[in-house]
């Protein structure tokens, strides 16, 4: 709508000018105010909308960036973990050597706790091939089992036939086989049909299994019959005269290979090696071999070494050798017994120690994540979630485990275990196993850290670039802009003198009327 005011055209065209300039400085001061040339979808589309797509996956690897830098701190806090129980580690192994080089020591032993197995050497262990193992409870969760029984597979005993089968009528013909079971032998009688070497082999396998035989019928690589007994026994084949050139046998045959299975208890005495030579009961479970005047072994005693803690053994009665589940005894603590005052104090100083392990892997966690208790710290590093990392500590299988004592095969230790230089022998090299483990989780958590810290750098970069980007789209040129509003200024000024001057013009007019 117009306002019904008639300008003249110089004045129109000056007004319009001037309003141009105007908006052209709205504009520069704008872009000089908010630092950029493009503000909004209307100045362009096209790089507004690709700046703010930028900008946004630079927000996104932002967040992430806080989050790799929360999983460095996790990982070198489980790292410190590490070290500092290595150091524990390193000072058990001063205080076992200490131990082992006090020449005093084993002069008086504890009396350990103890059961007995009667019977003679090689009467009495009654486990069997399903029940056949000692099972020793120690302590600390740790089961230690022992074979009390052995078994040896049958090997299977053949009659081969002499030549190669015919594979002519034999009906009525008949052979026999005894599987030396001591049921006697069994009678299989060829029937019509049973014409071709095939169908008298169904026939025998056929005739052999109703009859309960062992024995199985078959061709060898080279075309013959081969008679095989499962159970390892001597078989004899017996075949009529009708038959053994049709199958290619002798009048008689016996097999003369083959092995039955066998089942053997352990003796007291290979149980006793058994037990004395196993690693993991050295320095906790003893067996000794109980003998009369004449040297006879007459039974098995059980020797709990620990003055602390109750074993118990499951496959024992409490009198005999069952190898059976269910049946389990405890052997109670040893008692007494002392050792010298260097060991004992070293022994307190050990022990003190292995409660420092489980407490300083305790206070290994960081933003409430312990990578030493097990924990798994999952980082990702795009956006989407599709490149990521599981941090956790594993054992050699690739399982979960916690950084602890137990774990490490440290338990802690008594009177008896420090009295014994064979005991703290197996404890010296048990601490060396548990230094190459933690050498072994430290060097794959300084591989994870690094891979965590090179994306780390690799992100910081990204976002530098993304951003980089979306502001070459959108920002202006300060520059530029402050010179477009001195130029603007200077129009604007102009323009207002040139509309003055057409101002002046129509204002000439009135001297007419005057």
């Amino acid at each position: 709508m117009t306002s019904g005011i008639t300008l003249s055209a110089g004045v129109r065209s000056n007004l319009l000018s001037l309003q141009n300039t105007a908006s052209l400085m709205a504009t520069t001061q704008n872009r000089l105010a908010t630092g950029k040339k493009v503000n909004s979808a209307l100045d362009n589309p096209l790089n507004f909308f690709t700046s703010s797509s930028l900008s946004a996956r630079a927000s996104d690897l932002s967040g992430l960036l806080d989050n790799m830098s929360n999983g460095i701190q996790t990982i070198q806090t489980a790292n410190n973990g590490l070290t500092a129980i290595t150091g524990l580690i390193q000072q058990l192994q001063a205080t076992v050597a200490q131990a082992r080089s006090d020449a005093s020591a084993g002069t008086v032993s504890a009396t350990p706790g103890t059961a007995a197995v009667s019977g003679t050497d090689a009467g009495a262990n009654t486990s069997t091939q399903t029940n056949n193992a000692l099972t020793f409870n120690i302590g600390s969760g740790v089961t230690v089992s022992v074979a009390t029984q052995t078994h040896t597979n049958a090997t299977v005993s053949t009659v081969t036939g002499t030549g190669a089968p015919v594979g002519t009528d034999a009906t009525g013909a008949t052979l026999t086989v005894d599987d030396g079971s001591g049921s006697g032998p069994q009678t299989v009688t060829f029937a019509t049909g049973d014409i071709t070497t095939a169908a008298k082999i169904t026939a025998i396998n056929t005739q052999l299994t109703a009859a309960g035989s062992t024995v199985s019928a078959s061709l060898d690589s080279a075309g013959k019959v081969v008679f095989t007994n499962s159970t390892g026994k001597a078989e004899t084949v017996t075949a009529s005269a009708a038959i053994q050139t049709d199958l290619g046998l002798a009048a008689t045959a016996t097999s003369t290979d083959g092995a039955v299975a066998t089942d053997h208890a352990l003796t007291l005495t290979e149980l006793a090696d058994s037990i004395n030579n196993n690693t993991q009961l050295a320095g906790k479970v003893s067996a000794t071999l109980n003998k009369n005047a004449s040297g006879t072994v007459t039974g098995l005693t059980f020797n709990n070494l620990s003055t602390t803690t109750n074993v118990s053994v499951t496959g024992f009665d409490g009198t005999n050798l069952t190898g059976a589940a269910a049946d389990t005894t405890t052997i109670n603590k040893g008692t007494g017994g002392t050792i010298s005052n260097v060991r004992q104090s070293l022994l307190n100083q050990f022990n003190s120690l292995l409660t420092q392990i489980n407490t300083t892997a305790a206070d290994s966690g960081y933003n409430g994540i312990n990578l030493l208790n097990g924990d798994s710290l999952k980082l990702s590093f795009n956006e989407s979630g599709s490149s990521s990392v599981d941090i956790q500590t594993r054992d050699a299988n690739g399982n979960s485990i916690a950084i602890n004592a137990t774990n490490l095969g440290i338990t802690s230790q008594t009177a008896a275990d420090f009295g014994n230089n064979t005991t703290l022998d197996n404890l010296s090299s048990t601490l060396s196993d548990s230094l190459t483990s933690l050498r072994t989780q430290a060097s794959a958590l300084g591989s994870s850290l690094s891979v965590v810290q090179t994306r780390k750098d690799f992100t910081n970069s990204m976002i530098n670039s993304l951003q980089t980007g979306a502001d070459n789209l959108v920002l202006a040129d300060a520059n530029q802009e402050g010179a477009n509003l001195l130029a603007l200024q200077t129009r604007q000024s102009l323009s207002t003198t040139a509309l003055s001057l057409s101002s002046q013009a129509d204002q000439a007019v009135l001297q007419l009327f005057q």
